[in-house]
């Protein structure tokens, strides 16, 4: 197989992180007979900083070209006195407006060896694996108008929550094809009690649970969701919401894991490449230290194997690469433990190829 992956490394850890995941992809491909060609572009602050902008078009145009796209991570002090047309972060908006990526799927999967970094007790998160998927396009994040404003004289600011109800149909539906080969219950977070637009995604996922008699829909007002994450995960399979709270709530299953350095994440389109990136920022704290997790995104790299090239067995082998060097005892500042191996971002990718190349 021959693929063609653009990379963006992005700011901060994001050239070490992205590093260590093509390592790994580049020993798959050894092993399997596979041809991955790396091109790479530019993206958030470091864009800003060569090209003026945070999303220059000759990198639309590399990602719009490749089969997939593997990201690092943007943003950092450095550009938070950016106007907004200049702040890092506009860049991942606008990546995924070009490429339509609609739906973001982050998994939250429970390592027996990381209960210990989890601040929840092993009882409440073991066997945990939940799969949130998150409106990637629409709602706050995008709404016009968005901007400061006079309110009645005085200084103010609005932003606006806009949906269509084709958006919330196609996410919900994928939400819905997921849970099918899942565990066959969809839990739809929204507000329906105060916003009208979630009046509207409540009806519409009604509407689509039509069409899947074998899967259970649950609805859940985002502020039970937000507790019940942390007083009951394993009762979910497959959440979605829209975009805002999908941010927020993700984030916080993290903690389940113990740490955001575990988890992968993937942007999925109609028609278009996928992209594919953990959910951590930036970190430019440890920045060039080689202290960074890479963990997330070569389980990014797997998802990008699996979704992406449907490369299943690839997939598995780098998942149970990660997974058997945590129970080795290896780990990142991010997930230390005593009694436990602490390694560098290096040492920690040149453990799972390690692993890779044993089995």
């Amino acid at each position: 197989m021959n693929k063609r992956i653009a990379v963006l490394p992005g700011d901060g850890i994001g050239k070490e992180i992205i590093q260590g995941a093509i390592d790994v992809l580049q020993t798959i491909g050894e092993r399997f007979n596979h041809q991955f060609e790396f091109q790479y572009g530019l993206i958030g602050g470091s864009a800003v900083d060569e090209a003026g902008s945070p999303l220059p078009d000759e990198t639309i145009e590399l990602c719009k070209n490749s089969d997939a796209v593997l990201l690092g991570a943007v943003g950092g002090p450095k550009w938070d006195g950016n106007p907004v047309p200049l702040r890092p972060e506009q860049g991942l908006l606008k990546i995924r407006k070009e490429l339509q990526l609609f739906a973001n799927l982050r998994p939250t999967t429970y390592y027996e060896s990381l209960a210990d970094s989890s601040p929840l007790r092993k009882e409440i998160i073991q066997d945990v694996d939940m799969l949130m998927v998150r409106e990637l396009t629409g709602g706050i994040y995008f709404g016009k108008p968005s901007e400061r404003t006079e309110l009645n004289g005085k200084n103010g600011a609005v932003d606006t929550l806009l949906y269509q109800k084709e958006e919330i149909y196609r996410v919900v539906k994928q939400a819905f094809e997921l849970a099918k080969i899942r565990g066959k219950k969809v839990t739809s977070v929204d507000k329906a009690n105060v916003l009208e637009s979630s009046r509207l995604w409540r009806e519409t996922a009604e509407e689509v649970s039509k069409d899947y008699p074998d899967v259970v829909l649950e609805h859940m007002l985002v502020d039970n969701a937000a507790m019940q994450l942390i007083r009951n995960p394993k009762q979910f399979d497959v959440v979605v919401t829209e975009n805002m709270f999908g941010d927020i709530l993700s984030d916080e299953a993290s903690v389940l894991t113990g740490s955001l350095g575990m988890l992968p994440s993937a942007s999925i389109s109609e028609n278009g490449p996928y992209l594919f990136e953990p959910i951590h920022g930036s970190a430019p704290d440890i920045a060039g230290k080689n202290l960074a997790n890479p963990l997330a995104t070569i389980l990014s790299a797997a998802m990008m194997l699996r979704l992406s090239f449907g490369l299943e067995d690839e997939a598995a082998l780098i998942e149970a690469a990660v997974n058997e060097v945590l129970e080795n005892g290896y780990r990142t500042n991010d997930i230390a433990a005593p009694n436990k191996k602490i390694v560098s971002t290096t040492e920690m990718v040149h453990a799972v190829i390690a692993v890779i190349q044993e089995k």
